[in-house]
């Protein structure tokens, strides 16, 4: 009888060595496109693990390792780790901190990538699977877009993958299980920009100004009728105005000609994007008119959303029981509003975005200047990605 468990506990034997893998990454993080020392470092590794082929420089700084199973086959498997690091300081003081100033991996790609590494040992070795196995060290997931990247750099072309997966460890999901589900996984991600202008003046003489303050003020408060009177209630979208510009600080008797507004736009609908980019141009439109003033929305989409796929998701939650317990693999928890771009892998290639459990008391949410990727789920991170390929090419 198949059973994950053993390859979970399989991996556990050079946990120490992934352990000193994941701290050296993490003491020197790279950005976006810049991740060379870690590219070189997958690189060695993999060509040391004995893995069939290894190919640099796709999409940038890209690395694929590809593994052939040990009986025919004509159907191949990606699995995939994001490399890149944000760009923001660390405050852990762990020993093994960040050298690079004012660069951090506060995500846990770090983790991601050290897991992978962690299968491509494991399936380079057992090769317990037919046809291949295509091992995705992606750059530039945060802001850069490094899936797309890697895509538009052939990657499908040149290694035509038929089930893709990829994970990421979750500080909001509980130490010691992984969640995984059918549909949306994580939100489209959009960007607003909101310009209002009028007719700059004298503060005590604003009968002969168009006030962009105040047109502003109303605009912010009336975009928030979007989410609470044209979207269903049970679908979901957030609309966040998260920098707002004008005026000089300071100065308290000039009305400025013009008010910015910068913000996020959050969806998991492609039609409920759509219908927020229309209202929202209305609502500015129409709004800064009516105090004289004009309104302009630039709405740049980003990374789509996360959207599983039926059949993988029920794989990779399959596969979880085996390694986490059947008591431990969630199914029904509610999508994440962050942005992934794995979602353009998903929108290719049939796949599933799973999330690996590291919560505790004492964590800290990913992007914080003291969060640390907690170790301990190494080996059921690595199990699991060996085991879904494994299970996918049996």
């Amino acid at each position: 009888m198949y059973n994950p468990s053993k390859i979970s506990e399989s991996i556990r034997e050079f946990h120490a060595d992934l352990t000193a893998i994941r701290r050296d990454i993490h003491t020197n993080p790279e950005h976006a496109y810049k991740e060379h020392r870690t590219a070189a470092l997958v690189a060695e590794r993999l060509k040391f693990y004995g893995v069939d082929e290894v190919h640099t420089g796709i999409g940038g700084t890209g690395v694929v390792g590809v593994i052939r199973g040990s009986r025919p086959g004509d159907r191949n498997v990606g699995l995939r780790a994001d490399m890149d690091c944000l760009a923001m300081s660390e405050e852990t003081k762990l020993p093994w901190a960040s050298i690079n100033k004012g660069f951090m991996h506060g995500c846990g790609h770090d983790g991601h990538t050290t897991m992978l590494l962690g299968a491509a040992r494991y399936l380079a070795k057992t090769r317990n699977f037919s046809g291949n196995v295509f091992c995705v060290f992606q750059p530039a997931e945060e802001g850069q877009a490094g899936a797309k990247a890697m895509l538009d750099d052939g990657l499908l072309t040149r290694f035509p993958i038929h089930a893709f997966y990829g994970l990421h460890n979750a500080p909001w999901v509980a130490l010691g299980t992984m969640a995984v589900r059918n549909g949306a996984m994580m939100a489209a991600a959009d960007q607003i920009e909101i310009t209002i202008e009028g007719k700059g003046g004298h503060g005590g003489m604003p009968q002969f100004s168009y006030d962009p303050i105040l047109a502003s003020a109303h605009v912010l408060t009336a975009i928030q009728s979007i989410a609470s009177r044209n979207v269903d209630p049970a679908d979901a979208v957030v609309v966040s105005i998260c920098g707002i510009e004008g005026g000089v600080m300071g100065t308290y008797n000039v009305i400025p000609r013009e008010v910015k507004m910068v913000g996020t736009v959050r969806t998991y609908r492609t039609e409920t994007q759509q219908l927020v980019e229309q209202k929202l141009k209305l609502i500015v439109e129409n709004t800064a008119a009516a105090f004289g003033a004009t309104g302009k929305v630039k709405f740049t989409k980003g990374y789509p959303a996360t959207i599983n796929h039926k059949r993988e998701a029920e794989l990779a939650a399959d596969v979880g029981r085996g390694i986490f317990g059947a008591e431990n693999v969630i199914t029904e928890i509610f999508p994440n509003t962050g942005g992934e771009d794995f979602a353009f892998f998903l929108q290719a290639v049939p796949g599933a975005y799973i999330w690996v459990g590291q919560k505790t008391d004492t964590s800290f949410p990913i992007h914080h200047s003291c969060y640390d990727f907690d170790d301990r789920i190494i080996p059921n991170g690595a199990g699991l990605l060996a085991a879904i390929a494994e299970k996918e090419l049996a």
